[in-house]
């Protein structure tokens, strides 16, 4: 599968507790912090969740 590059971007500071651990479970606890992830169903749902902290390129 294809993979995905996220950069953390906004800080989770006054976020709700789930945003918070959906950052954690991509990988991303601190600000400007890049991971690259696979390209699934599961890790697209938890991009849209939090989509106002991440950049995301291809």
């Amino acid at each position: 599968m294809a993979t995905i590059k996220i950069t953390q971007t906004g800080s989770p500071i006054r976020r709700d507790k789930t945003q918070r651990a959906t950052l954690v479970g991509l990988g991303l606890n601190k600000m400007h912090r890049t991971v690259e992830v696979e390209e699934t169903p599961e890790v697209l749902g938890q991009i849209r969740k939090v989509q106002h902290l991440l950049s995301v390129e291809k």
